[in-house]
């Protein structure tokens, strides 16, 4: 047996390479291309918690602050136990991208804590968002830095986050998204991402001669963003045959109704103890080999990858989790003919309501859903037709292009502001 050490690929440095190729048909220069690959800041604080049960316990947190060429930062707080800075950073430079995109007026940023949120009892949990929060408060702001629920964090997290800043700088519901509507948060936040996928899908469909009324899919991660992308392509006449997550994956040739699926998650804890005549129960592992028409990943990073891309049997991938195709696998699905809605761009939905509520905070008004709705419509629609010029005017994949639309828009600003 070999006493060599496999290490763990760098998330961060997938996301440059990915970034390299994109530049190059560029043609930046490798001044300009380290402005843009290098993060603006990068924080890691200490803190240290005294639990409710006396045991004390020192927890690491980061916030990479990756770019602000186009405007304030913007990027979720992921509370997870892998939540590290490697993987912070790539997430930071994706929300960069991510943002110019769909053309917001935003950078990236991420941020995270290494904790298990089901380890800690309610009040501990606040206590920790309110540390960090403190330890954040300088470099954050409604017009610096403006953080959003992630993995493991939800709007009261967002509103303990919001309440500590105030305490420094006045109530200010813009330094925040995702909060709970009570405190200035917007309408539509919890499906904005799972409704922007569906935006995307619904915009491509016929660029691909797909008929969703009948297409079968496959959700892998069947957590809140997974739910509400399966609720609207249910709802838009597609027929949900495949789900999964941490436990496993069940299968219906007849299809799941998605509500029934969330109640059972809900109530049990996972999607497993779905007790229907005609379910199949596998390891959640082969999800992805499930033979459908459109396969949604929404679980973690990397779980598409050249081990096992050549089993996925789709026409089209949709990604609402982040970065979850790494770059062997993208050769292979190509090869397999495959059509891959990004990452950047098809779980963007997110971080647009993000916007349209830090907007209608700065204004001190209200939108209602239908806005909402009609507002992120307009946005994901606008933004698949920018991909798909680019991808026509250089000759690549979808991914490509996302990447040369946002980062020619990026060094643009960066240009024009004379950061370079």
């Amino acid at each position: 047996m070999s006493d060599k050490i496999t290490e763990k690929p760098s998330v961060f440095a997938m996301v440059n390479g990915l970034f390299e190729k994109a530049a190059d048909l560029l043609g930046l220069s490798e001044d300009l291309r380290t402005q843009l690959k290098t993060p603006y800041r990068e924080l890691m604080v200490r803190l240290p918690l005294r639990m409710e049960t006396g045991e004390l316990r020192t927890y690491q947190g980061y916030r990479v602050q990756h770019d602000n060429s186009r405007g304030p930062m913007k990027g979720g707080i992921r509370f997870h136990p892998q939540a590290d800075l490697d993987e912070v950073r790539a997430l930071a430079s994706l929300m960069t991208w991510k943002t110019a995109v769909v053309n917001l007026p935003y950078g990236g940023a991420k941020g995270g804590i290494q904790c298990d949120p089901a380890d800690l009892s309610a009040l501990d949990l606040e206590r920790l968002t309110r540390r960090f929060a403190h330890r954040l408060e300088g470099f954050i702001g409604d017009h610096q830095d403006i953080p959003g629920p992630d993995m493991g964090t939800n709007a009261q997290v967002m509103a303990w986050m919001m309440d500590e800043y105030s305490k420094f700088h006045g109530f200010t519901p813009g330094v925040v998204t995702g909060k709970p509507l009570e405190l200035g948060g917007s309408e539509g936040r919890i499906s904005a991402t799972g409704r922007g996928l569906f935006f995307a899908v619904e915009r491509i469909a016929p660029e691909i001669n797909l008929d969703l009324d009948g297409a079968t899919v496959a959700i892998q991660g069947f957590g809140n963003v997974g739910s509400w992308a399966g609720r609207f392509l249910a709802a838009a006449g597609c027929r949900i045959v495949a789900v999964s997550d941490a436990d496993g994956t069940i299968c219906n040739p007849e299809g799941f109704d998605p509500d029934q699926l969330d109640q059972v998650r809900s109530g049990t804890g996972t999607i497993m103890n779905m007790d229907h005549a005609g379910i199949k129960k596998l390891h959640r592992d082969e999800l992805i080999a499930q033979e459908v028409d459109i396969l949604v990943p929404a679980a973690l990073g990397g779980t598409i990858h050249g081990g096992n891309a050549e089993r996925v049997c789709c026409r089209l991938i949709a990604e609402c989790a982040n970065h979850p195709t790494l770059p062997e696998a993208d050769l292979i699905l190509a090869d397999k003919g495959i059509t891959v809605l990004p990452d950047i761009y098809a779980n963007a939905g997110g971080v647009t309501v993000s916007y349209f509520e830090w907007v209608q905070n700065l204004q001190q008004m209200r939108w209602d859903k239908e806005r909402v709705d009609s507002e992120l419509r307009q946005v994901m629609h606008t933004a698949f037709d920018d991909l798909r010029s680019a991808a026509g005017e250089f000759a690549v994949d979808l991914r490509t292009a996302a990447y040369i639309v946002a980062i020619r828009r990026v060094a643009s600003a960066a240009r024009l502001r004379g950061m370079h």
